[in-house]
């Protein structure tokens, strides 16, 4: 089987280096609260009886030790999905971060164009190559000149009140977001320095998990594998999908049956449960978060009546597992670390919610 330990090469590691696609400043409250709240929280699933150390082989009921590595193992799932999220979530704050940046500058740019103008109608009105109030009375030859030059200068400082006034308006937008560049970078750093320090608990966890299942008997093992991942099935021959794009995402996911499991992993050669979808339409030019739950909510929603081949089918709540119809009731998935990328009936899997059509 897959060894888990080198989670996170997708899911965190690019993470702390990674800087701004879409700004979503609202969600870094919840990245910084909620997110790590249920991080915590899921880093402590279910180990098996007796004290932290416990193995399987202590349990007495050969069905229950089964049950509870599995349930492990979809905690985990949780986390590395939790994970993938925080991600998607910090790519978009920083590119939030980098657009505030831009205008800012564009802003300074303003102001400093419209400074220079405001200096030019300076020097134009109120010096020797201009003309003053006193001016005007002076060099009239009528009342009616008199009031004409009046009203040009009245105009020509009018004008620079105007002028005044953007400048103003756009030293003020400057400062705004620059503010607000500063703000949301230094959320987003945050954030991901909060992420980043639960990379040792998760990595624990997994090997933690990995001890688990290793003192499984191999029935108790492939019992974990159906719990979780379905029964394994041959792949359908002659999958027509609906478009060149899902046809494209089809043929690639089904290219991947047998690579091995890897929490975080998005290819090539290793996947998780989000890393293979998002791998597939990449290769049909169209592009998806890694993670379950983003992708969750992209596409149109259809109904498992009207399912066609490379529609994606999403299991638990909150969302924290994909898989990809392949068609005639089957589907392919990166379940769970003791198997491989695989083809499974679509009823062999419990948990499911709902499925969308990315592409056709």
């Amino acid at each position: 089987m897959a060894t888990p330990h080198a989670v996170l090469p997708h899911a965190l590691e690019q993470s702390v280096t990674a800087r701004p696609s879409d700004p979503r400043a609202g969600h870094v409250g919840w990245l910084r609260s909620g997110l790590l709240l249920g991080l915590t929280a899921a880093l402590t699933f279910t180990v098996l009886p007796g004290t932290a150390t416990a193995v399987p082989g202590e349990v007495t009921d050969p069905a229950q030790a089964a049950r509870l590595v599995a349930d492990a193992e979809h905690e985990l799932e949780v986390v590395t999905e939790q994970l993938n999220e925080a991600k998607v979530q910090l790519e978009q704050q920083q590119a939030a971060a980098a657009g505030a940046t831009q205008a800012a500058a564009e802003a300074q740019a303003q102001l400093d164009a419209l400074d220079g103008q405001v200096r030019q109608l300076a020097r134009t009105a109120y010096t020797s190559e201009g003309f003053s109030r006193l001016d005007v009375l002076l060099t009239s030859d009528s009342a009616d000149e008199f009031v004409h030059q009046l009203g040009t200068l009245d105009a020509i400082a009018g004008h620079t009140n105007d002028q005044v006034a953007e400048v103003a308006e756009a030293a003020e937008a400057a400062d705004r977001a620059q503010a607000e560049a500063d703000r949301a970078q230094a959320e987003a750093q945050e954030a991901v320095d909060d992420i980043a320090a639960q990379q040792a608990q998760l990595e624990d966890r997994i090997a933690d998990y990995q001890r688990q299942y290793d003192a499984l008997s191999a029935p108790q093992q492939a019992e974990v594998a159906r719990a979780h991942g379905g029964e394994a099935a041959a792949a359908p021959s002659g999958v027509v999908a609906p478009s060149a794009a899902a046809q494209a995402a089809v043929d690639t996911a089904l290219a991947q049956v047998g690579d091995a499991y890897v929490w975080g992993a998005g290819g090539p050669d290793a996947f998780d449960c989000s890393g293979l979808t998002q791998y597939a339409y990449s290769a049909a030019g169209v592009s998806l978060p890694h993670s379950s739950r983003s992708q969750s909510q992209m596409g149109a929603p259809v109904s498992v009546a009207d399912l066609q081949p490379g529609d994606l089918l999403f299991y638990y709540s909150p969302t924290s597992h994909v898989a990809m119809y392949v068609g005639n009731g089957k589907m392919v998935h990166a379940s769970t670390s003791s198997k491989p990328v695989m083809v499974v009936d679509f009823n062999s899997m419990s948990g499911f919610t709902h499925a969308r059509r990315i592409a056709g």
